[in-house]
Order: C-alpha cells, then sequence, then structure tokens
C-alpha cells in the first residue's frame, strides 16, 4: 500500500532527525569516557582537562553535560570533569542502585577511578545530598564541598512556614503565582545536554523517593561552600498582575516562606559547620553556573584558595 502523504512527511522528519543526530558533534572540549561502578554499571565521565586542583560536578536530573560551557573556563585553575550519574543521559540506566547509599559508592568509585586526589566535590540541586554523604562517610577523599543550590532540607516543605490559610491559596495557584513570582535569570542549556535521552519518569521517582533525608552536617569534617540563589519582595510583588489583598497576602506569604526556609537551611548549615562559606545570588537561576557563570567561578576560585593542598 503505498504512503500516504503524513506518514510520508514523518518518515522525511525521523530522516532528517537521524542524520542530524549522526553528523552533529559536541563543541566543548572535553574527552569522553565510561567508569565502571557496581560491577558493572558505566558512568559517562567528562574530562575537560586543565591544570590544578581536580573538581568534580555532580548534578541532579540533567547530564554532565550541562556543564559544557563552565567547565572550560575553569581549566586554567582546575582539572575539571563532570560525572553523568546512573540512570542519566549516557550512563547505564540499571532498574535499581538509586538509593543514598549506592549513588555515593558511585561517585567514591569515580573518584578512584579518576585517581583524584582530594578532588573538590560540586553537587547542584539534589546532588547536594551525595556532598553530605561523602563528606561525612570518606572526608580524607575530599578537599571539600561546594554546594550550587544543593545546601537545603528536602524533609522541610513550604507549609511549615506559611500560615494555613495562605497555605490553601497557594496551593491551589500555584502554577499561576510561580509565573508570576519567579525572577530568576532566563537560561539556555548547552546543546549537547538538550540533546540528551529524556529521563524515564520511574528513575527520576526513585531518585527524588530517597532523597528526602535530614542532612546531617555537624558530620561533615571538610571545608564547605554553600550558594544560594535568591529574590526579594520588591521583585515578587513588581512581577505579579494586579492582585486583590487575599492574593497580595498570599504572595507575601509564598515569599515569606520561602524565605524562612532559606534561613532554616543557612543556620542548619552553620550550626554543623560553622565555617561553611554561605554566598546568596540575587535573582540567579536555579541552574546558577549558566545565568551566574562569573560569579560561580569567582567564589569557587576563592574556597579553593583557601584550601590546604
Amino acid at each position: 500500500m503505498p504512503l500516504n502523504y503524513l506518514q510520508a512527511v514523518a518518515l522525511s522528519v525521523l530522516a532528517f532527525v537521524a542524520q542530524d543526530a549522526a553528523n552533529w558533534r559536541d563543541p566543548s572540549r572535553h574527552q569522553v569516557r565510561l567508569v565502571s561502578v557496581d560491577s558493572s554499571v558505566r558512568l559517562e565521565v567528562l574530562d575537560w582537562g586543565g591544570t590544578g586542583r581536580p573538581i568534580l560536578f555532580v548534578g541532579c536530573y540533567l547530564s554532565a553535560h550541562v556543564y559544557d560551557e563552565i567547565a572550560p573556563k575553569l581549566t586554567d585553575f582546575f582539572r575539571v570533569y563532570a560525572v553523568t550519574r546512573r540512570g542519566i543521559g549516557a550512563s547505564d540506566r540499571p532498574t535499581t542502585g538509586y538509593d543514598p547509599s549506592q549513588r555515593t559508592a558511585d561517585i567514591l568509585a569515580v573518584i578512584g577511578a579518576l585517581r583524584l586526589k582530594k578532588p573538590i566535590l560540586i553537587g547542584h540541586s539534589c546532588g547536594g545530598d551525595i556532598l553530605h554523604a561523602v563528606g561525612i562517610q570518606q572526608p580524607a577523599r575530599v578537599g571539600g564541598l561546594v554546594y550550587l543550590d544543593a545546601a537545603e532540607d528536602p524533609t522541610l516543605n513550604l507549609s511549615d512556614y506559611v500560615p494555613p490559610a495562605a497555605f490553601r491559596y497557594l496551593s491551589a495557584n500555584v502554577k499561576r503565582l510561580s509565573k508570576r513570582t519567579d525572577q530568576s535569570a532566563p537560561i539556555v542549556f548547552p546543546e549537547a545536554e538538550s540533546r540528551q535521552r529524556p529521563l524515564d519518569p520511574a528513575i527520576r521517582k526513585a531518585i527524588l523517593d530517597d532523597y528526602r533525608v535530614k542532612p546531617e552536617y555537624a558530620r561533615i569534617r571538610v571545608p564547605v561552600l554553600a550558594i544560594y540563589r535568591t529574590g526579594t519582595l520588591k521583585q515578587a510583588l513588581d512581577n505579579a498582575e494586579s492582585q486583590n489583598d487575599e492574593q497580595l497576602a498570599a504572595l507575601v506569604a509564598d515569599y515569606a516562606g520561602h524565605g524562612a526556609m532559606l534561613e532554616r537551611w543557612q543556620a542548619d548549615l552553620r550550626e554543623g559547620v560553622p565555617t561553611a562559606r554561605i554566598v546568596e545570588l540575587p535573582g540567579a537561576n536555579l541552574y546558577m553556573f549558566i545565568s551566574n557563570e562569573a560569579d560561580v567561578i569567582r567564589e569557587l576560585r576563592a574556597f579553593a584558595a583557601t584550601l590546604p593542598r
């Protein structure tokens, strides 16, 4: 039976996409290797080279390619690596091994395989739980921990801080309010990241389910740098559409709740690690190493300069 017009178009599009994928080359200057952990699971590791103390980026739900733009700008001061966690991107996708102990063991295995001497471990978002564990279990293996919007307490919810009436309104309007109050800088991911395989929802759930563990900062025995993104109430209100008094009250409560959570996270970190350096980046995106690249590079270099060799 001859192909109809829509089938022909679909096949043409698929052929074009396949050809584009075959011809495309990642412009970032890195070497790619697969490191075996947990007997047979292979993890993608990117190596940009460089000189100085090694640093290893550990992400959350995205691949190591999300660091394609910032990494080359760090090679004059660091030997730069990034790892793609199991279940993500080009790394293997086993059905198990997403619990806290195994994902920590994966990163320690990568450090060992690369023969990294006291690297600075940089965790983004939910990658922070790996930093907690390594800093507690194997402090002699790392030179420092850097949290990029990652030193948080995932056991706390906004409802812990917002009055019940305001929280009910926020819950009913969270998507609409988030669009109006989000003041973070816009970002564009590196192209190689945008070409990664989609994350399996089951794997995402497995990572998230085991992430809700209260950090034990007091047991960490290595230097810490924590960078947080922040906003201002004026920004939130300026960006909001006209609201009645009840809705404006909810916006204020939303801002105050997130501010209270941030204060609590920072207080818990300071109590556990009194020497921790805490930096706030107003208006930064969650992916602050893209939206505030220069700020992150400056803080990384300054932090590294304080560490013993």
